[in-house]
C-alpha cells in the first residue's frame, strides 16, 4: 500500500483484516475479547447482560457505588433465571453467563488498573453529565487503558466530538446510543464523532451485530436521529398537559391509539426518566438555539420535586 489513503480504502473494501496507519498503534478488528460497562445502572446492566448472552464476551461492569454493583449483579442473575424458566436459556448457559460477568469498584485503583488493561472495549453508561463522563475517561486512561481500545459511550445527547476532546486517542471513540430497555428493544444508534475513524466504527457495527442488534449510524448533531426527533414530542405533550389541553391518560390515550404506538408519550418519558428527557432538552435548547426546544416549565417542576417516573415511583404516574 502507498499510502494512508490506500490502506483506508482498502479497509472498507475489506481487503485487510487489520489496519495500522504509520506513525499510530496497531489495532484489530476483531470482535473484542473483553468488554467494560461503566456505569452499572439501568442502562448499563442491560448493555453487560446482551453483551455476555449474545456476544459471548467476557463483560465487567464497573461502578462507583457498591449498591449500584450489588444491584446490577442481582437483576443479571434475576433475569438469566427468568430467561431459563421461558426456555430460552439451559441450566449450563445460564451458568457460562453468570461466570461471563463478573463486577468490580471504578474507585479501586489497583483493580483498576489489572482491568484497564486487559479490556479491548468501553462502554460508558453514567449519568448524563459532560464531567461525569469525562472523569471516568480520565480514571480508565491513568489506569493505563490499552490505546487499541475502543472508548464507546451511550450518551443520548452530549456530542461525540466535545467528548473525545479530551482522550488521548479521540479516533477510537464512538457512540452507542442503546434504547431502554436494552435486552428488548432491537436497536442501537451508533454516532461517529469529527474525529472517528473508520476502523472504529466497522468494529463498533460488528460488535451491535454480534450482540443482535440492528443499528443505524447518526451524525454528530444534537440529540443525534433518535432523541432530536422523540424528547421535542414528549416535551410538546408535557405542555399539553401544563396547559389543561387533556389529561396525562387521555394525551397518552390520544397518542397510542390514534398513532399505533406502543404507549403514549407521557408514559415513555416515565419509563426514560423524566430527569434524563429534561437533560437532553436542555442539550437540546442550548445547543440549536432554537426556542421550540424549551423545556416545559412542569417538567422542570416533576424533576426539582423529585418526580422522576418509574424508578422513583412517581411521575406523570403514580407507581407506588
Amino acid at each position: 500500500l502507498k499510502s494512508n489513503s490506500d490502506a483506508m480504502r482498502a479497509f472498507r473494501c475489506g481487503q485487510l483484516p487489520a489496519l495500522c496507519l504509520s506513525g499510530t498503534a496497531r489495532f484489530s478488528t476483531a470482535l473484542p475479547k473483553k468488554i467494560a460497562v461503566v456505569g452499572c445502572g439501568q442502562m448499563g446492566t442491560g448493555i453487560a447482560i446482551v453483551a455476555a448472552k449474545h456476544a459471548g464476551t467476557e463483560v465487567v461492569g464497573l461502578d462507583a457505588y457498591p449498591a449500584s454493583l450489588e444491584r446490577s449483579k442481582a437483576f443479571a442473575a434475576e433475569w438469566a433465571g427468568k430467561e431459563a424458566k421461558k426456555g430460552r436459556m439451559t441450566e449450563a448457559e445460564v451458568d457460562d453467563f453468570l461466570r461471563k460477568i463478573t463486577f468490580g469498584d471504578l474507585k479501586d485503583e489497583g483493580y483498576l488498573k489489572t482491568i484497564a488493561s486487559q479490556v479491548d472495549f468501553v462502554i460508558e453508561a453514567v449519568s448524563e453529565d459532560l464531567k461525569v463522563k469525562q472523569s471516568c475517561y480520565d480514571a480508565l486512561q491513568a489506569a493505563g487503558l490499552p490505546e487499541t481500545s475502543v472508548l464507546a459511550t451511550n450518551t443520548s445527547s452530549i456530542s461525540i466530538t466535545k467528548l473525545a476532546a479530551k482522550v488521548s486517542r479521540p479516533e477510537r471513540m464512538i457512540g452507542m446510543h442503546f434504547m431502554n430497555p436494552v435486552p428488548v428493544m432491537p436497536l442501537v444508534e451508533v454516532i461517529r464523532g469529527l474525529r472517528t475513524d473508520d476502523a472504529t466504527l466497522e468494529l463498533t457495527l460488528q460488535l451491535c451485530r454480534a450482540m443482535k442488534k440492528e443499528h443505524s449510524t447518526s451524525e454528530d448533531r444534537p440529540g443525534f436521529i433518535a432523541n432530536r426527533i422523540l424528547m421535542p414530542y414528549i416535551n410538546e405533550a408535557v405542555f399539553a398537559l401544563q396547559d389543561g389541553v387533556g389529561t396525562a391518560e387521555d394525551i397518552d390515550k390520544t397518542l397510542k391509539l390514534g398513532t399505533n404506538v406502543p404507549m403514549g408519550p407521557l408514559t415513555l418519558a416515565d419509563f426514560i426518566g423524566l430527569d434524563t428527557c429534561l437533560s437532553i432538552m436542555r442539550v437540546l435548547h442550548r445547543d440549536l438555539g432554537d426556542s421550540k426546544y424549551r423545556p416545559a416549565p412542569l417538567l422542570v417542576n416533576y424533576v426539582e420535586a423529585g418526580w422522576l417516573g418509574k424508578k422513583t415511583k412517581r411521575g406523570f404516574y403514580d407507581y407506588s
